[in-house]
């Protein structure tokens, strides 16, 4: 099993940056693939971006491609979120999650454990 932390969120202009991180206690961190999603008021979970177990591997949202990146450093049992040019839509709360089963997709439901959430404001 394993537990997630998310932290890093706040308050940012429209084209600012923020870098979210994603903390992991438990010894088998580096056996899961990582996923970011975000929630908006009113709207449904969304996918951000996700990262296999060895890094060789990622995926990203089409809204935040070139926009974002998704680093792991397993020996500090950490995912990070990198956000750049960021967008008032990219206001949320962003949650990371962990897969037992390193599948390359988007769906939550493949996702065994969750943090709890970070909030991004962008403001315009």
């Amino acid at each position: 099993q394993v537990q997630l932390v998310e932290s890093g969120g706040g308050l940012v202009q429209a084209g600012g940056s923020l870098r979210l991180s994603c903390a992991a206690s438990g010894r088998t961190f580096n056996n899961y693939a990582i996923g970011w999603f975000r929630q908006a008021p009113g709207k449904e979970r969304e996918f951000v971006a996700r990262i296999s177990w060895s890094s060789s591997s990622t995926r990203y949202a089409d809204s935040v491609k070139g926009r974002f990146t998704i680093p792991r450093d397993n020996a500090k049992n950490t995912v990070y979120l990198q956000m750049n040019s960021l967008k008032p839509e990219d206001t949320a709360v962003y949650c990371c999650a962990a897969a037992v089963v390193d599948v390359n997709s988007p769906s939550p439901k493949l996702y065994d454990y969750w943090g709890q959430g970070t909030q991004v404001t962008v403001s315009s």
